[in-house]
């Protein structure tokens, strides 16, 4: 390496545990070279230790700042003081809850602010909310550059924010498609008796909150089971996650009577074996922006059947990969969940079509490639010296 200076890199997130973004976080540190970025992790309230042990590099540290809900700028002296000790060389923010925070690095003479925006909070499932644009076209000045995970992302910052393109890169997210491959035999990870020897099995993955929608999911398979025997018998339907409407799904399910075909398996750390249990994944989002766990499934080389909402149609090739299905809308949910489970041979091609893609298009090491480009780029852009691997 020429130079002796190795750039650092602020993330700051709202929290840092188990979720889709922090995930992506996690890939972006492990895979990129130690000797181009280092990297902390500053959480806006806290960091799980459990979650934290997934990133594989020892010179990483994971700063919990436990600050309360609400607006932050009572608490921007202490992430100035904090940003002046770490002196970064670029801050990375990401999502609404986290952008104030460009206004502390900014003022803490951070050279390079970066904000990514991966998708909609829960509160503003489609970004609708006039507030929340003009809170972002309050910090916009503040921002050097903006990541879009989707183009949906991307023209919403350009139409809705106000933001110039130029200002905006594009990366959607990578997978690990050694970690997360198809399985040579499917070995049900359920209670047993829980899937018969010919069980179709549909899944999610996804904490159990309102955007994620898990309740139309419930509903969708409920009404389908009802009016078809052949899937009462032979369907089953895994919800891995855990979250603040667990029990509006346990009622929801209750409701539907299919306490014995639903397994409610809650947060899990061996999410790649349960994906590789599956026949089919289901995402019945309300919001997203590039789902990891829609990736995840894609290599895991299942089918998908996805809500057509945010950047998922940018990851489905409908009628190829899988199949697209409109916002909170059970019945188009349970017709499609049918149509797959009633033909092998259209499940067999979209998996072999799902991993291809992932393998072709969304492979880590061009994701990891994009924000090494974008953060080289920003760092001359301000003067500042760029690591060079030898």
């Amino acid at each position: 390496m020429t130079g002796a200076h190795v750039p650092l890199v602020a993330h700051v997130v709202h929290g840092f545990r188990i979720g889709g973004l922090e995930n992506g976080v996690v890939n972006l540190i492990n895979r990129m070279p130690a000797s181009r970025y280092r990297h902390v992790v500053i959480a806006l309230t806290d960091c799980d230790p459990a979650f934290c042990r997934r990133v594989t590099r020892e010179d990483v540290d994971f700063i919990s700042l436990r600050l309360p809900p609400g607006h932050g700028l009572r608490h921007y002296r202490q992430v100035y003081r904090l940003l002046r000790q770490l002196r970064p060389d670029i801050v990375h923010t990401r999502n609404l809850a986290a952008l104030e925070m460009v206004v502390p690095a900014w003022a803490a003479g951070v050279p390079v602010r970066i904000h990514g925006e991966h998708g909609w909070d829960t509160g503003d499932p489609g970004g609708a909310s006039r507030k929340y644009r003009l809170l972002r076209r309050l910090y916009a000045p503040f921002v050097t550059q903006y990541i879009a995970l989707s183009r949906q992302l991307s023209s919403y910052l350009q139409q809705g924010v106000g933001i110039a393109e130029h200002r905006i890169s594009r990366i959607c997210n990578g997978v690990d498609a050694v970690r997360f491959a198809p399985a040579a035999d499917r070995q049900m990870l359920a209670p047993a008796g829980f899937c018969p020897a010919q069980g179709v099995v549909f899944g999610t993955v996804g904490r159990l909150q309102t955007v994620k929608d898990q309740l139309t999911l419930v509903r969708a398979f409920g009404r389908w089971l009802a009016d078809d025997a052949d899937a009462a018998a032979r369907a089953r339907l895994v919800i891995v996650g855990d979250g603040p409407q667990r029990g509006e799904v346990e009622a929801e399910i209750a409701a539907a009577g299919v306490q014995d075909q639903v397994w409610l398996a809650g947060a899990r750390d061996d999410v790649p074996a349960l994906l590789q249990s599956m026949d089919v994944f289901v995402l019945p989002s309300k919001a997203e922006g590039i789902s990891n766990t829609l990736l995840e499934a894609m290599a895991s080389g299942l089918p998908v059947i996805a809500t057509e909402v945010g950047g998922n149609g940018e990851l489905v090739q409908a009628e190829r990969t899988g199949l697209l299905v409109p916002p909170e809308d059970p019945a188009a949910m349970a017709g499609a969940m049918r149509a797959l489970f009633h033909d092998p041979a259209r499940r067999s091609a979209q998996r072999l079509a799902a991993r291809a893609r992932i393998e072709a298009e969304f492979s880590l090491d061009a994701m990891v490639a994009g924000y090494m480009a974008v953060y080289d780029r920003m760092l001359t852009r301000a003067g500042r010296a760029v690591a060079v691997s030898a």
